[in-house]
């Protein structure tokens, strides 16, 4: 079977698997649900490191942490990248369930040249009506119509983004400056918010748009049981300044002043009481320092096919080829990768079907980030990291172009923000056991006394809870797995952490 028609399959069993079919939660239905029913109000801060949430400059972000609970060791998914933890926040599972491999990924079927942009949504519904589906995992959305419920998506990010955290829309309703599902909401939106604004540095117009379109809407026709924001700042400004650049600074506390705005409407509408909060990020943030240049460093390795195109396609960290490639050529292009001091970690497909190890020596296994899909490229590349600090004194290095941003194993990429306060949610409480972005939907089901569907991998973080475990009786388990070459030259140690059964990825180094 091939990969395209193996996909096919799988989202035709998906849809059937699901109930893709019944209706959806009108917006009235929605708007009468019973008032006693806790509801749940999902923010995600595009690129927020923990360690910026201070009460200096982000008061209150900071205030809804101290009388909630704060995740000391929470993890973005790997990649870590917007559309990865978007995809993982939807499905409440990691890629090699999900199957959105990176904010690039390379699709034959639909631009066999060239990698598709998944921040835009057009070139996503490309891929959709390619390979016959997009993400190959249930979404968070069609598991809450199926119950009965309603998500609404509030989207100040990219239009692909946004489309994946609600793809299918499943009797819900997404809300963008690019992009507004189903169409028929536009006039009201539109009335409601204003024209919208193209993306800035700081984003601020953008993610006030969305809140308005909140504030307005969101008690009548864009109701819902969960409601996600997503925040475009700090990301794009720390994309384009650098970490604690002052534009950067004012980005956060424009962002803070929108949570806050969010938290005043809920208490003004009378529904603070019974609305649980959640915050996260998609990913944290490093200053790049521009060595590693993975595109020319594939170029002279590329061969020509029959047309005169390269047979290597490289998509951020992916290596994909574009026909078989046999056993000494991958090694020898891992060798040349393994001599670059820029190069971090280098991924491969497992030696045998559960190792954390690669099938070629000095290099660690899909498995060990969950990235083992029928869609998956030969190589998977990290930059390579440190913890220096930059100018403005913010800590963490990596060896990518540009002037800051995400995408490796370091900690300060994987290691992102997770805040929560609310009815449902225990009081006063710092967290040191590991969660990740993929267990924040079937954490959310749990709180609703929504089944959780086996296809979510994430786990149900119940020490969130006021009726759940205490914390600190979690056992958490720290184990290295060391991947080195056979002359020593070249070593990577992948730094786990486990609780209740479930392994994350601390960083490599």
């Amino acid at each position: 079977m091939t990969t395209r028609r193996a996909l096919t399959v799988a989202g035709a069993c998906l849809a059937a698997g699901v109930g893709l079919s019944p209706a959806g939660v009108t917006a009235a239905t929605a708007a009468r649900q019973p008032a006693n029913r806790s509801a749940i109000v999902l923010i995600v801060v595009d690129g927020l490191r923990p360690d910026q949430v201070t009460a200096d400059v982000m008061p209150r972000l900071h205030a809804l942490g101290r009388r909630g609970m704060t995740f000391a060791a929470h993890h973005s998914v790997f990649p870590t990248v917007t559309r990865v933890n978007a995809s993982s926040l939807a499905t409440g599972a990691y890629p090699d369930t999900h199957g959105l491999l990176g904010n690039a990924v390379y699709s034959a079927a639909t631009f066999p040249t060239r990698g598709v942009n998944t921040s835009n949504h057009e070139e996503l519904e490309a891929m959709t009506r390619a390979e016959g589906t997009l993400l190959t995992a249930p979404t968070l959305g069609t598991v809450l119509q199926q119950a009965g419920r309603r998500l609404v998506v509030f989207s100040a990010g990219s239009s692909g983004s946004a489309l994946l955290l609600s793809h299918p829309l499943a009797g819900g309703a997404v809300v963008n400056p690019d992009l507004i599902r189903p169409t028929s909401l536009e006039s009201a939106v539109r009335a409601a918010a204003g024209a919208s604004s193209p993306d800035a540095v700081p984003n601020r117009a953008r993610n006030k748009w969305i809140v308005d379109a909140y504030l307005a809407l969101g008690a009548t026709a864009l109701a819902a049981d969960v409601t996600a924001f997503w925040f475009g700042d700090p990301d794009e400004s720390a994309h384009a300044m650098g970490l604690g650049a002052p534009i950067t600074m004012q980005a956060l506390r424009l962002v803070d002043a929108e949570i806050g705005r969010i938290e005043d409407g809920l208490r003004a509408r009378g529904t603070s009481g019974r609305t649980n909060i959640l915050v996260t990020s998609d990913h944290g943030f490093s200053t790049h320092t521009g060595e590693l240049q993975l595109a020319a460093l594939m170029a002279p390795l590329a061969q020509p096919l029959a047309d005169g195109s390269p047979d290597i396609v490289v998509t951020e960290g992916a290596i994909n080829f574009r026909r078989p490639v046999d056993a000494a050529r991958l090694a020898a292009v891992v060798r040349q990768l393994q001599a670059r001091p820029e190069v971090g970690a280098i991924f491969t497909a497992p030696d045998f079907p559960e190792s954390l190890r690669g099938v070629v020596p000095g290099t660690l296994s899909f498995n060990a980030v969950r990235w083992q899909h029928p869609r998956s490229a030969a190589l998977l590349v990290s930059g390579n990291w440190t913890r220096d600090r930059n100018t403005a004194g913010v800590a963490g290095t990596t060896t990518q172009t540009g002037v800051a941003g995400h995408g490796t194993s370091s900690p300060y990429d994987i290691h992102n923000t997770l805040l929560a306060a609310g009815p449902d949610v225990r009081a006063a409480t710092t967290s040191t056991a590991p969660t990740s972005n993929a267990d924040l939907a079937p954490t959310m089901l749990t709180m609703m006394g929504v089944a959780v569907p086996p296809s979510m991998t994430g786990r149900a973080v119940t020490e969130l809870l006021r009726s759940g475990p205490v914390p600190s009786s979690l056992t958490v388990t720290r184990t290295i797995v060391i991947a080195a070459t056979a002359d020593g030259r070249y070593r990577v140690d992948a730094h786990l952490s486990t609780v209740a059964g479930h392994r994350y990825l601390d960083h490599t180094e």
